[in-house]
């Protein structure tokens, strides 16, 4: 397994504790943090490995490896292995609903309760949100694989993430403009980075699909 550190997350650092919201970005970090072991934990238990661990600028990442055994397990046009990958994608906003319930349960100081709730909300939405590959995104996209098979699902999921940022990254100028958080536009930022790498990896296997058709038609024509 291999571990790897953003090194833009030295960069988050000093914005944040220069526009003095450090003490956010440090909460925000943990319970990201958390978040990823919901990920990983539940991935171990249901027979996965994890490949890399990368620390982001907003937590963790975690990958794990696939194996052509999985792939060959087929259910209706999908597979187990996107049973798996939902059930480890909807592991993470679990583990913000737990804390959050633990925190609105047990009182402890409401200065740090509040911070806490807070945090846990921001990424529970965060990571909800339809934009691959965020967890709303995985999600998304396991489901319509199971239905309407591999190519359409990353099709639609592509557009569907497109769409959805648009939105986003509207909201949150207004919310910028009326809050002054840096906090927002930080992460709309990081939001375009995973979905513009996300995107140049759909154009390359979209020309690996029309490589395959026309070979296939090639030879059927033969």
């Amino acid at each position: 397994m291999r571990f790897k550190i953003d090194l833009k997350i030295f960069l988050f650092i000093i914005l944040y504790y220069f526009t003095k919201q450090i003490e956010t970005y440090v909460m925000i970090i943990i319970f990201a943090i958390i978040h990823e072991m919901g990920h990983l934990i539940t991935g171990l238990l249901m027979g996965m490995k994890p490949e890399k661990i990368e620390l982001r600028p907003y937590g963790l990442s975690i990958s794990f490896f696939l194996t052509p055994k999985d792939y060959n397990k087929k259910i209706k046009k999908a597979n187990l292995l996107e049973i798996k990958k939902i059930i480890v994608a909807i592991a993470g906003p679990i583990t913000n609903v737990i804390i959050i319930f633990i925190v609105l349960n047990t009182k402890i100081d409401i200065l740090s309760d509040l911070m806490i709730i807070y945090a846990n909300i921001l990424l529970l939405l965060f990571n909800l949100l339809p934009i691959y590959p965020l967890d709303g995104g995985r999600i998304l996209k396991g489901i319509l694989h199971i239905f309407l098979g591999k190519r359409k699902a990353e099709k639609y999921i592509n557009s569907i993430s497109f769409c959805t940022l648009l939105i986003v990254t509207f909201l949150a100028s207004i919310g910028v403009l009326y809050t002054e958080n840096v906090s927002i536009f930080l992460i709309t930022i990081c939001i375009w980075g995973f979905y513009l790498k996300q995107d140049r990896l759909y154009k390359n296997k979209i020309k690996i699909y029309n490589l395959i058709d026309k070979t296939i038609e090639i030879n059927a024509n033969k």
